[in-house]
């Protein structure tokens, strides 16, 4: 994702220009490696979830460098020229495998497994569509909803986090931080694919307008 496609998110543009600065000492490193890094942290963080207890933090260290990995792999691609279209498809893979890596993370931490799974089918349904949409000649993300890939990197960072410190489950509710967070996800997954629809049909809609030849 470029600043062009962010560029109604402050926090979006500062946090890509902050992965380009963290770029600079890596750019030696090829980005698929640092692509398979990002999938290795975002599989430790489902384990390091699991074992419990102090190694709760460590699994919320890995989700955030899960974060920053998906950054820098895209980052140092560009600033080579070492953007390729197979890696992007491994970048695109990549991104998929990790975020069922966070799902795996809320259903560790007791979500149930229905909830994980709506919300598993809903993100992966919002990637698809706006693959589709691309490929049908739609310019850009279409639509920047509140269910992009940092809203679930942070649905599962708040997770780990809220189960080390409130062990008990969520404040108010008592329910495992899994569930919680597994349906906060899912709710935002279904607004941002609304979000996404709606500017796929506009692009389809301005796509099928019928061009008159000025010449």
């Amino acid at each position: 994702m470029h600043e062009h496609d962010v560029s109604g998110s402050a926090l979006a543009v500062g946090w890509l220009r902050a992965i380009h600065l963290l770029a600079r000492p890596v750019l030696g490193v090829p980005p698929d490696v640092l692509t398979g890094c990002g999938v290795l942290s975002a599989v430790a963080a489902v384990w390091l979830t699991a074992l419990g207890g102090p190694a709760r933090w460590l699994a919320l260290a890995a989700i955030v460098a899960t974060g920053v990995f998906d950054g820098l792999d895209g980052a140092v691609a560009l600033r080579t020229g070492r953007a390729r279209p197979l890696g992007a498809v491994l970048d695109a893979a990549a991104d998929r495998l990790t975020e069922l890596c966070f799902v795996a993370v809320l259903l560790v931490l007791g979500a149930p497994l229905g909830w994980c799974a709506a919300l598993a089918v809903l993100l992966l349904l919002h990637e698809y569509v706006r693959a589709r949409a691309q490929a049908a000649g739609m310019r850009g993300a279409g639509a920047i909803t509140v269910a992009e890939r940092p809203t679930r990197l942070v649905v599962a960072a708040v997770a780990v986090t809220g189960s080390a410190l409130a062990p008990g489950g969520t404040p108010g509710t008592g329910w495992p931080w899994g569930t919680t967070c597994a349906v906060l996800g899912t709710g935002l997954s279904l607004i941002g694919l609304a979000h996404l629809s709606v500017a796929v049909a506009r692009a389809a809609g301005r796509s099928d307008q019928p061009r008159h030849d000025l010449g």
